[in-house]
């Protein structure tokens, strides 16, 4: 099942000027990463989920959802994500298009945890959006993020 959610407008203008910036100058990529995805992926969030977001750099969780669970959130323009440690809920997002982006999984994190690879140097286990796809057909409505 395929859930499209709307970015919101100061998000979707800096997709659209990367666009504008990879059309201009071809071969090069002007992909955000780092933290500034983590914050963009938590303000899509928040806003399309209601979340009460925690302060920056908290370990495992990024937010509060409204039933009072705690919810670790992921955004990629790529092919996997990695984690660090299991979250009591897990929101994986992919922007897909410089104004949407695609809800790839959305609910416990125990079921992605136990699915992905082997600790990593840096300290994460990657795992794969196709996997991660497979997973949230496992997911029970009852338990998902609203």
């Amino acid at each position: 099942m395929t859930h499209l959610i709307k970015l919101p407008d100061e998000v979707s203008q800096l997709f659209q000027l990367v666009t504008k910036l990879e059309t201009k100058y071809p071969g090069r990529k002007f992909t955000p990463d780092g933290h500034l995805v983590g914050s963009i992926g938590e303000v899509i969030a928040a806003s399309t989920f209601g979340l009460e977001l925690y302060p920056a750099s908290q370990p495992t969780h990024d937010a509060r959802t409204r039933d009072n669970r705690d919810v670790q959130i992921k955004l990629t323009g790529g092919k996997r994500i990695a984690l660090s440690a299991e979250p009591e809920l897990l929101l994986v997002m992919k922007i897909v298009s410089p104004i949407e982006a695609e809800v790839i999984y959305n609910g416990p994190g125990a079921l992605p945890w136990a699915s992905a690879g082997k600790m990593q140097k840096n300290g994460q286990r990657p795992l794969s959006l196709a996997k991660l796809r497979k997973l949230d057909e496992l997911v029970s409505e009852k338990i998902r993020i609203v």
